[in-house]
């Protein structure tokens, strides 16, 4: 009775699953991955009536077929980890649609409640649901609630454990008609019979097998060497194919389609279902396929506008101060000490680490830009309008998605491509990514804007926010022209379809925003405080050997790896050797560059604006600027790279073509510059 209860949440994109999650788990959360695949994992903890429960939030999906990564591990854990009680979040204004999963879910005999979310808005429209008669005719727990406003949430973990304790005694059996239930048996009984160690379920291994799964057909092939019951569901097939007309995997689906309309008739009564909304109203501007993306761009310009004045520019520089306070303080304290001791903790943990911390604020800002637009609905019409954008040029359009994922981290925005179906355009989605301008470059646009564009306008307009929109603009035109090139000379095949739903707007809540933004922005942190710490540590050490030198000259280690490498550059007006080691750094982490340049500075007795002012003319900071945006991606993208193509090879093409690509930018933009 006390032992922890698991609960699994399931639901499709843009129901409201996330914001469910917030209200159970509040800040008690988790994020990681699951184990050997890329898809995040989310885990949060609470207690209700002296109960503990952890609720596992699993990735959004549509259904629990075998097409993507995701589907794969919603129904991998609901079938082989066997959660307590699977909460199913519906959209309550797209209820019929949204109830094809709670029947998958049904079909896996599991334990399921249904968060019937946005209640509010299914109001608004005009649609009444009858949950009580819902929850009869399903035989499962139906809760009203909405999410934003925590309403219905303690009803909800109410019948979560209610049921739990009633151990799911309420089941509702599918009828798919008499030929495909006597094969199914069939099927169930040559499974039990033949296949030693089966990974799932008889009879939805069954189902399933009818629906042509792949991926449980190569797990039925693993484990049945005599390929008996391979053999049985072909000729399974064929009966059902000659008795019905048609084959059984259309007609599974039929029937689910069938039960949910005899499941929910007389629970739901829409009026004035053909009236305009202002939702409606909003999309027709928004979604216009001209004027939404000129939209979109400007969303983007003033995002970095904002991110750059007061992100960067006012609060950056306070914290830039309290470094600068706390740099003279350890000097003084440590007056009395050795040399190397005072300028380790001074110039290399200080100078070093502080150089990136110093953009903690800017991070933050931005993410919290985002977080807001994407909790109000706008990023879904932002993929949806670049959607129109990518197909018109003959790109798919989830590759705009993942760009626009991309823009947070080029991590996130690589794995998200697994949803892609086709193997042509999750190959050119991977590979252009890393073109995409991430929120850890914009540390070194915020340290050269800083350096040359502080306080100066554009109009009314903050001049470093237009010289960060010109590299958002570079990075994805170029991403663009790259796709095309990778289309037609790389990759063959043709594109799929892409189908997306548009959630309603929303107005953001706080809190929602506030576990967005701390999320992301806090991973910045840790890896400033891991990663980052090493290589500043490792940089100072370099800078000051062999002793006996000047710290932080050319004659240092770190100044002849730099000096040697440091002529490759030349042409694109950077050619010293602490740009080159900085730019060295870069590849582990891109803030690496930043703290890199701290230290190396520092060492040498200047500070980072001061070194930037002197080594760098406008143009070659925009230079540096390109090349650090359009360059070798960080070690954790090239892993993901790796991992998602399952090839070193396309890790390595991606390195080497990213900088190829990024040094003939920067050649032609410095080079025309000084000609203009």
């Amino acid at each position: 009775m006390n032992s922890e209860i698991i609960v699994a949440l399931v639901g499709n994109p843009n129901c409201g699953k996330t914001s469910i999650f917030n209200a159970l788990t509040g800040s008690n959360q988790h994020v990681g991955n699951w184990p050997g695949v890329t898809v995040e994992k989310k885990e949060g903890k609470l207690t209700f009536s002296g109960r503990k429960l952890k609720i596992v939030d699993l990735p959004g999906t549509y259904s629990l077929g075998a097409y993507s990564e995701d589907e794969v591990v919603a129904r991998d854990f609901i079938l082989k980890d066997k959660p307590d009680v699977v909460i199913n979040v519906i959209d309550s204004t797209n209820i019929e649609r949204n109830l094809y999963l709670t029947v998958q879910l049904m079909e896996m005999n599991t334990n399921v409640v249904l968060a019937l979310n946005m209640a509010d808005e299914a109001d608004k429209k005009n649609i009444f649901i009858d949950h009580e008669k819902l929850s009869e005719t399903l035989h499962i727990p139906a809760v009203p609630t909405v999410a934003s406003k925590k309403k219905g949430i303690e009803e909800l973990l109410k019948n979560v454990i209610e049921v739990v304790d009633n151990k799911g005694k309420h089941k509702c059996k599918i009828k798919y008609g008499k030929e495909i239930e006597q094969e199914i048996n069939e099927i169930s009984d040559s499974l039990n019979e033949c296949a030693a160690g089966l990974d799932y379920p008889a009879d939805w291994t069954a189902l399933k097998l009818l629906e042509n799964d792949e991926y449980v057909l190569n797990n039925i092939k693993e484990n049945d060497k005599s390929g008996k019951i391979i053999d049985k569901v072909k000729k399974s097939i064929d009966n059902i194919t000659s008795s019905i007309g048609y084959e059984p995997d259309a007609a599974i689906v039929d029937k689910r389609y069938e039960f949910i309309a005899e499941s929910t008739r007389g629970c739901i009564k829409k009026n004035d279902e053909n009236k305009e909304t202002w939702s409606d109203k909003i999309d027709k501007v928004v979604t216009h396929k001209v004027g939404g993306l000129l939209i979109f761009a400007g969303i983007m310009f003033f995002m970095y506008q904002i991110t750059m004045s007061f992100g960067n520019d006012f609060l950056g520089g306070l914290v830039d101060e309290g470094f600068g306070v706390l740099a003279d303080w350890a000097s003084e304290a440590l007056a009395n000490s050795p040399e190397l001791l005072r300028s380790f903790v001074v110039d290399g943990i200080i100078g070093g680490l502080g150089s990136v911390l110093v953009f903690i604020p800017l991070i933050a800002v931005m993410y919290l830009i985002i977080s807001i637009l994407e909790e109000s609905g706008y990023m879904a019409r932002a993929a949806y309008v670049m959607d129109r954008f990518m197909q018109s040029i003959g790109l798919h359009g989830k590759t705009a998605v993942s760009m626009i994922i991309g823009s947070g981290c080029n991590v996130a925005g690589i794995m998200s491509t697994r949803t892609l179906e086709s193997k042509k355009d999750r190959m050119i989605a991977i590979l252009i990514n890393p073109f995409v301008s991430c929120a850890t470059k914009m540390e070194i646009y915020g340290v050269f804007v800083g350096a040359f564009f502080a306080g100066k306008k554009f109009g009314i307009f903050n001049a470093g926010g237009f010289i960060v929109f010109s590299l958002y603009a570079i990075g994805i035109l170029i991403a663009i022209l790259s796709a095309k090139l990778f289309s037609k000379y790389l990759f063959k095949g043709e594109s799929s379809y892409f189908v997306m739903e548009l959630p309603p707007y929303r107005v953001p809540t706080v809190k929602g925003v506030l576990i967005h933004m701390w999320e992301k922005a806090s991973a910045f942190v840790k890896r400033a405080g891991t990663v980052i710490f090493v290589v500043v540590v490792l940089i100072w050490f370099l800078s000051v050997m062999p002793l006996g030198i000047e710290p932080g000259s050319a004659e240092s280690v770190l100044g002849r790896i730099g000096s040697f490498i440091a002529p490759i550059f030349k042409p694109l007006g950077f050619g010293t050797w602490e740009s080159a080691v900085a730019l060295i750094t870069g590849v582990l982490a891109k803030e690496a560059v930043v703290g890199t340049m701290g230290t190396v500075y520092s060492v040498s007795g200047g500070t980072l604006q001061t070194a930037i002012q002197s080594n760098f003319t406008a143009l070659s900071a925009y230079s540096f600027m390109i090349f650090c945006l359009l360059y070798v991606p960080c070690v954790a993208a090239i892993g993901a790279i790796r991992r998602e193509t399952n090839s070193h090879k396309w890790a390595l093409f991606s390195a080497l073509y990213s900088t190829t690509v990024a040094w003939i930018v920067a050649f032609l933009v410095y080079n025309i510059g000084r000609m203009i």
